[in-house]
């Protein structure tokens, strides 16, 4: 199953005190909170390409499944992180005390990020 597309934000789950729990001011989380992103993945066998527009603010994170590489959290600071394949359909990482799940089921991705018992879940359609 391949994750290439363009994806639309359409709701998330404990956005605010999942943001306020990584650091981020409260302005940013204010502004953030209801804008509609657009995340476009490209896949190229185990190459993958995430870039997510958020209003103005672009984060675009490179990575090869099973190998170390540079990746941009949603705070903006960049981490080491190995990003691994469950089945044809879900992308898994740990980072920084935190799990990140990347599920796709047809046309649906669901994010979800885990930081102790909270949890920030990101529902987007393929557009």
């Amino acid at each position: 199953m391949s994750f290439t597309g363009k994806y639309e934000l359409q709701h998330q789950e404990n956005f605010e005190p999942f943001m306020r729990a990584l650091g981020l001011p409260e302005d940013q989380i204010q502004r953030g909170k209801d804008l509609k992103s657009i995340s476009e993945i490209v896949q190229d066998g185990k190459n993958f390409t995430v870039t997510v527009t958020t209003g103005s603010k672009v984060m675009k994170n490179q990575f090869t499944i099973g190998e170390e590489s540079d990746i941009e959290m949603l705070n903006g600071e960049k981490v080491k992180a190995v990003v691994q394949m469950e089945g044809n359909n879900k992308l898994v990482t740990q980072v920084k005390g935190m799990k990140s799940v990347t599920e796709l089921n047809g046309d649906t991705i669901t994010y979800t990020m885990t930081m102790g018992d909270l949890t920030l879940k990101r529902v987007s359609k393929r557009i």
